[in-house]
């Protein structure tokens, strides 16, 4: 008589032939990428230096992290790609819309994604590969408010908070223009209803998008543009003020509250959302001599230990089974599914929308 095995049994072995398949995978990735030479990475985040080495010293390869910002990663991967002279073999990019536009289209970078991770890795956070997202929240003064005094964005329109709120200039930084564009294209009826909500009255379509409406009546109230993170977040957070501002913060920056030198907190009742997120994707540039050795790397940063320095500021990876960090400050994981998420698939008409958001903001803007 035949024999056969349980079902219960045969997906238990089923599983386990799995995963020992991918320890197999990984062990010949990490072996191949010994015999390689050493790598670059560019980010935007200083942290890539520290990641750089533990990756190095975990695996006995050679990598430098360099911090680099979006423009520049993308002046940089166009050249050298074009003069075979690949410095940059891993780009995180500070500058997603303009990567997915321009970098991969033109086969500089390629995407890759670690096979033994695939099955925790979400579909749309594969094409390309999300390493991380970076949350920028509505925060407000802890220490003058027992709570946000501001419920809807709307109201940042309203003369009561003129010159009152503060963000990176969108001039300067394109994820922001790009993100007035993820909002016409995929939560413009959010904002409508945000209108309704905070005025008393339905929307008048006739005005325009909802998000356009918004955008040139932020920009008229004569927002504080700042060149980085770092002075908005004294508006916001700075103690023994009477008059803070509102502001659209970094929650890396909420690594000053733990230490006591700001008194911020999430606008966690914020409608339509209370922040956005701005994905790091990663990509391998597609001359690298040593691709072996650029896999492993991105295959470290999708596991809890690779990512850890970057969760720490309130960064989300894109591999859902890596846990918040308990060490990160703000609490951003308390309002994830109030944070927007930005579509991938968007990006190119994103990049080409950006003179028309940039024009609307110039043109509209009061100091």
């Amino acid at each position: 008589m035949k024999r056969t095995i349980p079902l219960l049994l045969s997906a238990a072995l089923a599983s386990s032939y799995s995963q020992a398949n991918d320890s197999v995978e990984l062990q010949t990735l990490i072996h191949a990428a010994q015999q390689e030479g050493p790598i670059t990475i560019y980010a935007p985040s200083g942290k890539i230096v520290d990641t750089a080495k533990a990756f190095s010293q975990k695996y006995g390869v050679k990598a430098e992290g360099l911090k680099i910002n979006g423009a520049a990663q993308l002046e940089k991967m166009t050249r050298e790609y074009r003069a075979n002279n690949v410095r940059g073999d891993v780009v995180l990019t500070g500058d997603p819309a303009a990567a997915l536009a321009q970098l991969l289209p033109l086969g500089i970078v390629e995407n890759w994604t670690p096979t033994d991770l695939a099955n925790q890795i979400p579909a749309a956070n594969r094409q390309p590969l999300l390493v991380y997202g970076d949350p920028v929240v509505w925060s407000y003064n802890t220490e003058v408010y027992s709570h946000c005094p501001v419920d809807n964005i709307w109201a940042l329109t309203d003369p009561q908070w003129q010159r009152r709120v503060t963000l990176q200039d969108p001039l300067t930084k394109a994820s922001y223009l790009d993100w007035f564009n993820q909002l016409e294209h995929h939560y413009d009826a959010q904002l409508a209803a945000a209108y309704q909500a905070h005025y008393g009255k339905p929307f008048d379509p006739k005005q325009g998008s909802a998000t356009e409406v918004w955008v040139k009546a932020f920009a008229k109230n004569g927002p504080l543009p700042t060149d980085s993170d770092a002075p908005a977040s004294e508006a916001v957070g700075a103690p023994g003020q009477k008059t803070p501002f509102i502001g659209l913060i970094s929650t890396a920056k909420y690594r000053d509250v733990a230490s006591g030198k700001l008194k911020m907190g999430i606008c966690n009742t914020m409608q339509p959302f209370v922040g956005l997120s701005t994905p790091a994707f990663g990509l391998i540039a597609s001359k690298t001599k040593s691709p072996n050795t650029a896999r492993l790397l991105l295959h470290y940063l999708m596991t809890e230990e690779g990512i850890a320095n970057q969760t720490v500021d309130g960064k989300v990876s894109g591999n859902p089974a890596i846990a918040p960090n308990p060490k990160e400050a703000s609490g951003v994981h308390h309002v994830a599914n109030q944070v927007l998420q930005y579509s991938a698939t968007e990006a190119s008409a994103d990049f080409d929308a950006r003179q028309r958001w940039s024009d609307l903001w110039r043109l509209n803007f009061t100091r």
